[in-house]
């Protein structure tokens, strides 16, 4: 019986009678009822969590490591070459000890270590885990219209899913920029299911008619008192016009617990109503955005692809350019004189872009496309700081070319140079989250005092990154945390 049933009960009988025997009116009484409902729910929140990870369970995901050192325990990574995510050079004559979940040290082969468990890496070289610095953890593995309509547990489920595969491909972080991934993130922290750290935003901030702005025509119009729909209820994207409901907007973000914020600052291909053209938000709206996230010690990154749109974002004191294809020179050596960071992805309208069915869509696509290698070119020209993302989004059958995807950016530049957008120069971006990064340790570098997230690869990374398309072949060894999550070493 529920409290308030009980309450009830009690009271109809003391009525009946004409006195109240029981006291249910008393302060200390309804204080009591209060601890008791509050227990209950509790209890029933509890269950309902072990049921999803039962669920999870039963879906697969819940898998233990290979292995994992004890809280004491030492291991000794040796036989090996590394690259350490930082220099652009493959050192040798260093072992890696890990301890603790943190790279504890870098010492030579010959030198004593007691107590630590020897995997032999068999000559291999050794990198840091890979950084996704562009990522939609429960948008990547369904198609728009299953993330528009369908049941919010089947998305995040799929999500889940996913987190697993992600973190098998060698992706030990992503920086998830638009989503409800705080649950998922939550689940993978507390060992629930693997999955890579997460990094994540929340709900993309958009303006009526923005990109975040997924509602069908037959929504329109929105009035004061509209209801939020649904993309809105699940934590997707939140539409705020004006100063005032952008600052609530991010508040909202941070208090559920974003490390950084996302703001749409102009037009973009998946989205119908917005042309890519288009200049969304006004500085002053920007503005509202980058002091709330200031105040909170973090940034504002922002979807934009258009001159107009990144100097406004710019000016405006958005750290973090993403996408950016269309950017013009002048734009460029604004963003390099504000050491303003490019999250850049190799959009080239080949077989590994976003699918799109509609003729606007594809058309928005193909521009962007052309864009994307004059974009690269400008950014080496002018030394903006540049990380690796994919966006793969709504996609499910495309996240397996996560690792394809930076392999192309050797393309625009040497290996070494690719693979360091997205470990040491991905660690960096990560950090300007400050005090509301969700995790301590440095990421994306071998170095005393990192995470211990580290690949085992086959293959040579100053030659090409092609070994990072058969993740199941060229990974033999997947570490997270200290953790190997996967160990094929012999």
């Amino acid at each position: 019986m529920h409290t308030h049933e009980a309450h009830a009960h009690c009271c109809g009988h003391a009525h009946a009678e004409g006195v109240d025997p029981c006291h249910c009116g008393a302060p200390y009484t309804l204080e009591a009822f209060r601890r008791i409902s509050a227990d209950l729910d509790r209890r029933q929140m509890l269950g309902g969590m072990a049921a999803v990870v039962g669920m999870f369970a039963g879906f697969g995901l819940a898998e233990k490591p290979a292995w994992a050192a004890g809280p004491g325990q030492a291991v000794r990574l040796t036989n090996l070459s590394y690259f350490d995510g930082v220099t652009l050079s493959i050192q040798r004559g260093r072992d890696i000890v890990v301890q603790g979940g943190r790279i504890t040290a870098l010492i030579a082969p010959g030198e004593a270590f007691e107590g630590a468990v020897v995997r032999d890496c068999g000559g291999r070289t050794v990198i840091p885990g890979l950084i996704d610095c562009h990522w939609h953890s429960t948008l990547v593995a369904v198609s728009m219209i299953a993330a528009l309509t369908q049941d919010i547990g089947f998305v995040h489920l799929m999500a889940g899913r996913e987190a697993g595969a992600t973190l098998r491909r060698g992706f030990t972080t992503v920086r998830d920029v638009g989503g409800p991934a705080f649950g998922l993130k939550m689940a993978i922290d507390r060992g629930a299911l693997p999955g890579p750290r997460i990094f994540p935003s929340g709900a993309m901030v958009s303006q009526t008619s923005g990109h975040g702005d997924f509602r069908l025509l037959s929504e329109l119009p929105r009035m004061p008192g509209t209801p939020a729909n649904q993309i809105e209820q699940q934590g997707v994207a939140l539409i705020a016009d004006g100063a005032d409901a952008v600052l609530r907007a991010v508040r909202e973000q941070l208090m559920k617990g974003a490390s950084q914020i996302k703001i749409m600052a102009g037009g973009g291909v998946s989205s119908l109503y917005d042309p890519l053209d288009t200049t969304q938000y006004t500085e002053r709206e920007m503005r509202a955005a980058v002091e709330a996230a200031e105040d909170w010690g973090t940034y504002v990154c922002a979807h934009v692809y258009t001159p107009g749109g990144i100097r406004r974002a710019v000016k405006a004191g958005v750290k973090s350019i993403e996408h950016g294809q269309l950017a013009d020179e002048e734009t460029v050596r604004v963003m390099a004189g504000e050491g303003v960071w490019w999250s850049i992805q190799p959009f080239l309208a080949d077989e590994d872009a976003n699918p799109k069915d509609d003729p606007v869509q594809q058309a928005k696509q193909e521009e962007v496309a052309e864009g994307t290698v004059r974009a690269f070119e400008l950014a080496r020209k002018h030394r903006v700081p540049m990380a690796f993302g994919t966006d793969i989004l709504f996609n499910p059958a495309g996240t397996g070319s996560q690792g394809r995807q930076l392999a192309k950016f050797a393309r625009f530049m040497t290996p070494l140079q690719a693979l360091h957008t997205a470990t040491g120069a991905a660690g960096q971006l990560l950090a300007l989250s400050g005090e509301r990064a969700p995790y301590l340790a440095p990421l994306g570098v071998i170095r005393p005092g990192a995470a211990a997230d580290l690949l085992v690869v086959n293959g040579d990374p100053s030659a090409s990154l092609d070994f990072l398309d058969d993740p199941e072949a060229n990974l033999p060894m997947i570490m997270k945390g200290g953790a190997a999550i996967k160990d094929q070493l012999g």
